[in-house]
């Protein structure tokens, strides 16, 4: 069992650290390093991993080391683990908008890069990753990193030209599926639904949906025809969504998003 370590230890860290353990990962077999020494207690204390605040200690122990920091703190990570990073060692980066080119420049020669994007429901085990490889990385550094965020949802392989669309579509589609259901929940409200009733209600309805779109194999539209009979409720429903412009709106926001990720790259 390969030891995998962490350099930073905030909320995704801790989602990924819960999934690999979950699976049977053992909890002395990860390590991680974070600049909050509370921070570093409580992930001990609870997940019983190994922890230190030296992130090139990271590298002398760790087989993968999976780069968890800000964007804007991969400089200073570069420089303090610069002497004691070997090319033996696989990196993984879920570093928003680095992109492998920048992490093979900043980060020793010869570095093994796998980039991911995940998302936030990686938090309750439900997350969706994409995975990309850098140029020096082999089929099984690919596998092992398949392996590990597996161990929080689906994972998916794409080129890495396609990132910044994933990162609209499912880096920031969280957001506006919760706005879908406060939306919802709203509506129930002010149809004469309590609230806790009604937030209830919006999201069974989403994930329920969601299930039948994944189990059913059926196209999304041809679910919302077989829910739209003659002169109902729902396709009065559906055309006041259609007069607003929903539709187009959530095309926008990935496109946007999409953009907004080509831009900060």
């Amino acid at each position: 069992m390969k030891v995998i370590g962490f350099i930073g230890g905030g909320a995704m860290a801790e989602a990924i650290i819960k999934g690999l353990i979950k699976v049977g990962h053992e909890s002395d077999k990860i390590i991680v390093s974070d600049k909050s020494a509370q921070r570093l207690n409580y992930l001990h204390d609870k997940l019983g991993v190994t922890i230190t605040e030296k992130k090139d200690e990271i590298f002398t122990k760790a087989e993968v080391i999976i780069l968890a920091v800000k964007p804007q703190n991969l400089p200073e990570v570069a420089k303090e683990v610069s002497n004691v990073m070997t090319s033996d060692r696989l990196i993984i980066s879920i570093l928003a908008g680095v992109s492998t080119a920048t992490l093979e420049k900043q980060l020793p020669l010869g570095a093994r890069i796998i980039r991911v994007m995940p998302n936030t429901p990686a938090l309750v085990g439900a997350g969706t990753t994409v995975l990309t490889a850098g140029t020096k990385a082999t089929k099984n550094d690919l596998e092992i990193a398949e392996k590990i965020f597996q161990a929080v949802g689906h994972v998916t392989v794409l080129p890495e030209n396609m990132l910044n669309a994933v990162t609209g579509l499912s880096g920031s589609g969280p957001a506006y599926i919760y706005l879908v259901i406060e939306a919802l929940a709203d509506g129930g409200v002010m149809a004469g639904l309590t609230r806790d009733v009604a937030m209830k209600l919006a999201v069974d309805t989403v994930k329920g949906a969601a299930e039948m779109v994944e189990k059913l194999e059926i196209h999304p539209g041809r679910l919302k025809d077989m829910v739209t009979s003659p002169a109902g409720t729902t396709i009065y429903g559906m055309m006041q969504l259609e007069k607003a412009g929903v539709r187009g709106s959530f095309m926008e926001a990935v496109v946007k998003a999409a953009e907004r990720a080509e831009n900060l790259a």
